[in-house]
């Protein structure tokens, strides 16, 4: 398999000029992007950085995120990502856990504060660096969510990679033609990796910034700009994305991170949308199964090139058709394991009694592990593959992966509480939301804010509830289905709604409890504290333009104090007119690269 970086070498030699990345106003050709990424190369290594070693990346989404990447891999190193979104302990424990050899970041990490410190645009002169990498090299290592309330870092080498590009080139979910790409994802979310890397086959990638990437109508005006042909994103973000598109030419979509609705299926699938069904655990190198979102409803599709995928009982026995089924993943994507967790390690990758009948792996080797990914699936109608469930407490809630135990023990490990719980709920469909529930002297507000500044913000619940009491089975355990619904009775932090308060400002408020599930929503709340995130923001905006017929953007809630200001801006915006109507749907033609 060859190494992406060889792959990238070709690439700089075939158009030097042709554009490699674009992200703001900055916008690198592959010429200038070979010189950054060997010159920070260098200075890495001029620090003492080598093969096996891992580099934190702590950078904004600007043109330097991609240098950084390629430059860690240039001097053989893995990379970390480090999210400057994340809280401060937590990016604190990724580094100490890592043990990172240097780290990449224009303003530096205090929790790394004895690890050498590279400003993006580090430089040293010199000869280009030998090409020493191995294909069972280290390139990254991605936390995830644990268990346990420690994160897990999923180690992944280079081969992997190298062959999840190879296999996605094979089935043609990447076009032979260099194309446009939009990287969308988080550079802490796995499925980063198949956006960002695709520089190195050509492509131009488009780093799409923070506020594009929360604001649905600037993000459609930006995909237009750059006649983007390749958009990732999650189903959730689809069904906020979609009005802004309607009648603009739409990317193909590569949609992951979360099942997709049999609304979403069928809607994408009677449009001609060209979109695409994504399954991977970050322990199988991002994608392992694929499937065009058309025909009939949702399911998973077949195994990727040189993937091998197996339905099993608790005795690791195949099952028949019909019968649900642990889902077991090998091949050359499986990523090394997690880090300094050899039993975790154990666990999850199994010895693979298939392997004899398995391909040769690119190493050399057969295939001697499974990858258990804990996701229950069946084959149906037509031998289809059809996702049921997991075997645990995981789950994925718009595109992250989440483990409640550990916002259990986040939130049981604040001072008050005695005993804590979370689950998931949907106060609309589609819409599910973690739900916490504490026993304790305290109040859901001040937990809300000290659990921000220890977990990411995907981890924190959307409601906390406090009880007297958890609810326990006969043998002491916390009933889980005894727990009351969120927010059905519980008022809101502010005021009451005022009666009689005007029809348009009952109807902001009256979204407002829609989309957060809560109650008496008064005019000194605030969105946010009421359990609102970028998703539920969104949804907002976009139930009141549907309904009120006028220009509202995502900036007018995200200034908002409370419901009293955003419903004063409601009120001009109404005053200024409405919005003009959209045509129908389209499909994007067939683009080729700029």
């Amino acid at each position: 398999m060859t190494d992406l970086l060889d792959r990238l070498r070709d690439a700089v030699a075939a158009h030097p000029e042709r554009t490699a990345v674009l992200a703001g106003a900055d916008r690198l050709d592959f010429a200038e992007l070979d010189r950054r990424t060997a010159a920070l190369a260098r200075a890495l290594r001029a620090r003492g950085v080598g093969r096996g070693d891992r580099v934190g990346v702590h950078l904004a989404r600007t043109a330097d995120l991609p240098v950084a990447l390629l430059a860690v891999w240039r001097a053989g190193a893995a990379y970390v990502p480090l999210d400057p979104a994340y809280p401060a302990e937590r990016l604190a424990f990724m580094a100490t856990d890592a043990r990172l050899a240097a780290l990449i970041s224009a303003e530096g990490l205090p929790a790394a504060q004895d690890v050498p410190v590279l400003r993006p645009d580090a430089a040293e002169d010199g000869p280009d660096l030998p090409q020493e990498a191995d294909p069972l090299d280290p390139a990254y290592v991605i936390y995830t969510s644990g268990s346990t309330g420690r994160p897990k870092g999923v180690e992944v080498p280079r081969g992997a990679v190298a062959a999840l590009v190879a296999a996605l080139e094979a089935t043609g979910a990447y076009r032979a033609e260099p194309g446009v790409v939009g990287w969308n994802a988080s550079v802490s979310f796995d499925a980063s990796v198949q956006q960002w890397a695709r520089i190195c086959r050509g492509d131009t990638v488009l780093v799409i910034g923070e506020k594009h990437r929360a604001d649905p109508a600037r993000l459609a005006a930006l995909l237009a700009e750059h006649a983007v042909t390749d958009l990732d994103l999650t189903p959730s973000h689809w069904e906020l994305l979609r009005e802004p598109l309607t009648g603009a030419p739409v990317p193909r979509l590569f949609m992951g991170g979360e099942p997709v609705p049999e609304r979403t299926w069928r809607e994408l699938a009677d449009t001609g949308v060209d979109a695409l069904n994504l399954y991977g655990p970050t322990e199988c190198t991002v994608d392992a199964v694929t499937a065009p979102i058309s025909g009939p409803g949702p399911h998973l599709g077949e195994p990727l090139p040189g993937v091998r995928l197996h339905l099993l009982d608790e005795k690791l026995a195949p099952v028949a058709d019909g019968v649900v089924g642990e889902l077991y993943l090998a091949g050359p994507g499986l990523a090394h394991g997690y880090l300094g967790r050899p039993g975790l390690t154990a666990g999850r990758f199994v010895a693979d009694p298939f392997a004899a009948d398995g391909p040769l792996l690119p190493d050399g080797g057969q295939g001697g592990r499974l990858y258990r990914t804990g996701d229950q699936a069946r084959r149906g109608e037509g031998g289809r593959l059809e996702y049921v469930g997991r075997v645990d407490r995981q789950v994925k809630l718009r595109g992250y992966r989440i483990e409640l135990g550990e916002v259990e023990h986040a939130l049981a490990g604040l001072e008050g509480v005695q005993a804590a719980a979370v689950t998931v709920y949907e106060p609309a469909p589609g819409d599910r939301r973690l739900a916490g529930y504490v026993t304790g002297g305290v109040t859901a507000v001040e937990l809300t804010e000290r659990l921000r500044a220890t977990v990411p913000a995907h981890l924190v619940p959307s409601v906390i509830t406090v009880l007297d009491a958890m609810p326990l089975t006969p043998n002491g355990k916390v009933d889980l289905a005894g727990l009351p619904v969120p927010g059905a009775a519980a008022p809101s932090s502010g005021a009451a709604a005022a009666e009689g308060a005007g029809g348009l400002a009952d109807q902001v408020a009256e979204v407002w409890g829609t989309v957060l599930g809560v109650t008496g929503v008064g005019p000194t709340d605030d969105f946010f504290s009421l359990g609102g995130h970028s998703l539920a923001a969104l949804r907002v905006v976009h139930l009141l333009r549907r309904r009120l017929g006028i220009e509202l953007q995502l900036r007018h809630l995200l200034d908002s104090a409370d419901l009293a200001a955003f419903t004063a801006t409601v009120e001009r915006a109404a005053e200024a007119g409405t919005a003009a109507p959209r045509p129908a749907l389209t499909a994007r033609a067939r683009v080729s690269g700029a």
